[in-house]
């Protein structure tokens, strides 16, 4: 019998796309989302590429009593994959509060349920910014988990801390921390892809918008950086790369094969790219020209996060195969379709 595994957040852009390497490895997979940062619609999209629909259930994670009964309903629960969550870093420097209770209430609800269960397998969407200001490149997973830059930096590091303490009191829970870099791109088919409500807080939606004319200009945000041409150095992995990544750490809990109760890993590429070598990247592969124009800095950015994927490439066997040019080819292809030009 197929494993049943839970998505939170799994209509968002990640989630979606891993909900899709899980169906295609024979996982059963119940999605929950509130809708507040993604659309019903994207349920289809998973089913145009997998031939098979989830189970879904609009739930808030922040209304206890809800998490309460659906664990009583789903009671196999072979793992469980945790995305819900807010995470635009200015965003969360204007409302802290509301990253508090949206990142931190609803992972203790999830885990007080999850916990009851004779085996817990967690897998946690963490950040790269729980390093925030590295202070060696690439990063390590052992390096210092500094003072955070943002509210919502500072709910991965705290979440991260909860999941631990529970994995040690609790013998029958295992965790996975996966500390992302920076997710891009879409799946190949354009059937689901990065679907931001309102203005993009990211780089590469924000680039495809403005290509499309959704945008009049994109603001790349300083230019004095210590870094080869002044703008900040990111790591950006393909998010089917990234997708892929998931179920081999699920796979991992549910074969035993994790050293400890509580590990984590590092998921990017292992390369830095600059702001404009995204912009250029994405004028070679679009043929468009992007009006764009340097702006202040942006607080709560760092200077240059870049990952050492070595742990994860070794320990999980993953390693990210796309390029830089196929994650933009493949957003633009995404913007196109959703545009329809």
């Amino acid at each position: 019998m197929a494993k049943k595994v839970l998505v939170t957040g799994g209509l968002g852009f990640i989630g979606s796309h891993t909900v899709v390497e899980l169906q295609n490895k024979g996982f059963d997979v119940v999605i929950i989302d509130n809708l507040s940062n993604s659309s019903i619609a994207v349920l289809d999209g998973i089913c145009n590429i997998t031939g098979k629909l989830p189970e879904f259930e609009k739930i808030d994670l922040r209304d206890r009593s809800k998490v309460q009964a659906f664990f009583k309903k789903y009671n196999n629960l072979s793992g469980v994959i945790h995305f819900a969550a807010s995470k635009a870093v200015g965003e969360s420097v204007n409302k802290p509060l509301l990253y508090y209770e949206n990142n931190i209430n609803t992972l203790v609800y999830l885990l007080q349920e999850f916990c009851e269960m004779p085996a817990a397998n967690v897998i946690f969407s963490s950040s790269c910014t729980v390093y925030g200001q590295a202070d060696e490149l690439p990063i390590k997973e052992h390096a210092p988990i500094k003072p955070a830059e943002s509210p919502y930096g500072n709910t991965k590091q705290i979440g991260e801390e909860i999941i631990k303490d529970t994995c040690s009191a609790h013998n029958n829970v295992t965790a996975i921390a996966l500390r992302y870099f920076n997710p891009i791109g879409a799946h190949e088919s354009t059937y689901i892809g990065e679907l931001p409500i309102g203005v993009p807080q990211n780089l590469v939606p924000f680039i495809t918008q403005t290509a499309a004319g959704i945008r009049t200009q994109l603001s790349v945000f300083g230019n004095d950086y210590p870094t080869e041409d002044g703008t900040c150095v990111r790591d950006y992995i393909h998010v089917v790369d990234l997708a892929k990544a998931h179920v081999v750490a699920l796979e991992r809990l549910l074969s035993g094969s994790n050293k400890s109760s509580f590990e984590v890993f590092n998921l990017g590429t292992g390369k830095g790219s600059s702001v404009l070598e995204v912009i250029n990247s994405f004028e070679k592969v679009s043929n468009k020209k992007l009006n764009y124009s340097i702006a202040d800095r942006r607080p709560g950015d760092v200077i240059a996060a870049y990952a050492d994927t070595e742990k994860a490439n070794k320990e999980l066997g993953w390693k990210a195969t796309l390029s830089l040019d196929d994650a933009l080819l493949s957003a633009w292809n995404w913007q196109k379709k959703l545009s329809k030009l």
